[in-house]
């Protein structure tokens, strides 16, 4: 495939050429992730759902494509933009390359591009719509390509309830514990719900706009809240459902499943210059002390002073900027993590939260 010379533009009209695999062009939000590794889990996870994704890394590409590092069934990312990409791939678990499953997709890609320049200029003025396009295309970005502004919680999830019974990358798929958990899916990683089935529990996920009385009708012993896309201020009826589950059933949430439980006990959100993208994130847990390394991947946050001592207390903070990465409500039985425990990619120093959370649920239960 010849290579086709694009161009990024900004919003505020900053430029940077390369070249790219298609004529289309492509808009989004442009971020920027720094992990050295995962970029088949980042393309597939729903929470980069309508942005270009910027990648840190000097190579991309070298690993592949396998059947197995799929985060959902669908590309996430509307654009992807490298230094250096590798049309080839050598990794014995890769049926194809990167270059090749974008293509096939319909996924620009480009690649040679000064991705330094770019991340300098996304961390001086915030995050930025931007439009992958043809150097010979007129295309103009617009404000009608902010993601904010819309819940895409209902376009990055399944439209009927179903069980999920796949555990991690050769793992044995056993059942152990009596406990069913419920995953409310805002567009959730498959590697949250591998996770779950790893520590022996039954995972039946349901979509967002499920009420509280079907939920309930499961006689659920946990609810997981997922990650997703998007303002958790425009998922319709989630933040509802959480207050309305408050007591009854204990609850976790997962990043954006965090900030719509902070929503559901009053707290505020806020969003964050340039977001957290990015597997080295160190955070540390308030009760302990201990500090962990971690996988984030989130735009907005909770605002501090808005936490209400006699509903939830700040668990855990983010040691570069001291934004709140962990909350918890003992009176409800609720916890929320900003961060990834599940990782993929990224350190699994915080994979303990899934067996914790599902000890609390057996103890409720007993």
């Amino acid at each position: 495939m010849p290579d086709i010379k694009c161009t990024l533009k900004f919003m505020d009209g900053t430029t940077y050429e390369g070249f790219t695999n298609s004529n289309k062009s492509t808009k989004g939000e442009v971020v920027f992730n720094t992990s050295m590794f995962g970029y088949q889990e980042m393309i597939t996870d729903p929470s980069y759902y309508g942005q270009i994704l910027v990648l840190t890394a000097p190579h991309i590409g070298v690993t592949g494509i396998n059947k197995e590092d799929y985060e959902s069934k669908n590309i996430s990312v509307s654009g992807l933009i490298v230094s250096d990409l590798s049309p080839n791939f050598s990794n014995w678990r890769a049926d194809k390359s990167l270059l090749k499953y974008l293509t096939n997709a319909k996924i620009p890609v480009g690649w040679g591009f000064d991705t330094r320049a770019i991340v300098l200029h996304i961390r001086k003025y915030g995050s930025l719509s931007g439009i992958l396009m043809c150097s010979d295309k007129k295309d103009n970005v617009d404000t009608s390509i902010e993601i904010d502004k819309h819940d895409l919680s209902r376009i990055n999830c399944e439209s009927k309830d179903y069980e999920w019974t796949e555990a991690s990358w050769k793992k044995e798929t056993v059942i152990k514990e009596a406990i069913k958990i419920i995953v409310i899916d805002c567009g959730c990683k498959y590697s949250i719900l591998r996770k779950l089935i790893d520590i022996g529990v039954a995972v039946t996920v349901v979509p967002p706009w499920t009420d509280v009385d079907t939920i309930l009708k499961f006689k659920p012993d946990g609810i997981v809240v997922s990650n997703g896309p998007g303002d958790p201020r425009r998922v319709a009826d989630v933040g509802n459902t959480i207050y309305q589950l408050l007591g009854k059933v204990p609850i976790l949430g997962i990043c954006l499943g965090h900030q719509l439980l902070a929503l559901a006990l009053n707290g505020e959100i806020y969003k964050l210059p340039f977001g957290h993208h990015g597997a080295n994130h160190p955070v540390k847990d308030m009760v302990t002390g201990a500090v962990y390394i971690t996988s984030q991947n989130h735009n907005y946050c909770l605002r501090r002073d808005s936490i209400r001592k006699h509903t939830a207390q700040v668990t855990m903070t983010n040691l570069i900027d001291s934004s709140i990465e962990g909350i918890a409500s003992y009176k409800y039985l609720a916890w929320g993590i900003q961060f990834h425990p599940e990782a993929s990619p990224g350190p699994h120093d915080t994979s303990f939260t899934f067996q914790i959370f599902m000890d609390c649920c057996k103890k409720r239960k007993q």
